[in-house]
């Protein structure tokens, strides 16, 4: 089959890679018809040191299943499924306590010889925990906006939940890509009043407006901080929502929450420390965030997609075909898409 690999730093290709087999008796076997590229994959392509064998890359798709192992009772061939971006038993103590990233059967994609979703196939291990049987069909039009349920969308909702936004809140959301986006949809879908959105992006941004947000910060750095705080009365936001995850996005995160109030930081971090010192400790903040588990939100998502309450498919500005998804990866890099739809 064909499949896309990352070679180094701005170097993507799709070659031909071996067929996925079943491996294990939980183990399903999907045909891949929609795949996207990820704001995270794009953390590889801007800083990988080049390698002399391909890797494996991406982690949100869904498609049609082509075979199961003996043991999967939840699917069957032909079902149409959503694949999370992490792949889980979805049994486990772990994923009962909604920490489907630490579950104890689980783990990534296109890792240890595990095929990736940017490719024709994919063998899918504990599918019976994994895989989210759908009530569409692969062309269906509703498809971007379930695709959007495979990351980035659970993403932001997990910033918004784990930031303990609520009817009546007042969020700022740092970051106008797909989770921040996203994490602006899921506050306002949870009841938030006033929402601003951090972004300089206008197309982004006028998105972000549709989705809820009430004012829209294009300022950077101490200038942004300085508005943020203008339009919440000078005392900062009580939630917000951190969804870039670079030392920038958080120092400004820590400038424009409220004391006593919360950050949740969702964006794949690119830094190893942060500031976290005596000033911030008097501020009596909660830092929370982290992996967003998938797998227990799209079941309460997914109905709100399907009847049309939440659009959250309208993120997705550039499709592609599968030998063109290095030029994909290129309009996102450069920021002339938001978002990438691959059709194997």
């Amino acid at each position: 089959m064909r499949a896309t690999l990352i070679y180094g730093r701005g170097d993507v290709r799709v070659e031909d890679v071996p067929d996925p087999v079943l491996v294990e008796p939980g183990d399903a076997l999907v045909r891949v018809t929609r795949a996207c590229v990820c704001g995270s994959d794009l953390h590889r392509y801007r800083g990988m040191e080049p390698v002399a064998e391909g890797l494996r890359i991406g982690h949100e798709f869904m498609g049609v299943v082509e075979d199961t192992g003996a043991d999967v009772r939840s699917v069957k061939r032909g079902d149409v499924v959503l694949v999370p971006f992490l792949w889980t038993d979805n049994t486990c103590d772990f994923c009962r306590d909604g920490l489907h990233g630490s579950c104890r059967n689980g783990g990534r994609w296109a890792v240890n010889g595990l095929d990736g979703g940017q490719g024709e196939a994919a063998r899918v291990p504990q599918a019976d925990g994994t895989l989210v049987k759908l009530p569409v069909g692969v062309d269906d039009p509703l498809i971007p906006s379930v695709m959007a349920l495979s990351d980035v969308l659970p993403t932001g909702h997990h910033a918004a939940v784990t930031a303990a936004v609520g009817k009546g809140s007042t969020v700022a959301v740092i970051g106008d890509g797909a989770v921040g986006l996203s994490a602006v949809l899921s506050a306002a879908r949870l009841g938030a009043e006033r929402i601003v959105l951090l972004g300089r992006h206008r197309a982004r941004t006028d998105l972000g407006r549709r989705f809820g947000a009430t004012d829209v910060v294009p300022e950077r750095g101490e200038e942004a901080v300085a508005v943020v705080r203008e339009l919440t009365g000078g005392d900062g936001a009580p939630h917000v929502l951190e969804c870039v995850g670079t030392t920038a996005a958080f120092e400004t995160a820590l400038g424009v929450v409220r004391d006593g109030g919360t950050i949740s930081r969702v964006g794949v971090p690119q830094y190893t420390e942060a500031r976290l010192d005596f000033d911030v400790f008097m501020r009596n903040l909660t830092v929370t965030g982290g992996v967003a588990p998938a797998r227990r939100y799209i079941p309460e998502l997914l109905g709100e997609v399907l009847d049309g309450t939440i659009t959250p498919g309208e993120m997705f500005d550039l499709s592609v075909d599968l030998d063109d998804v290095a030029a994909g990866f290129r309009a996102m890099n450069d920021r002339e898409a938001l978002k990438v739809l691959i059709r194997p």
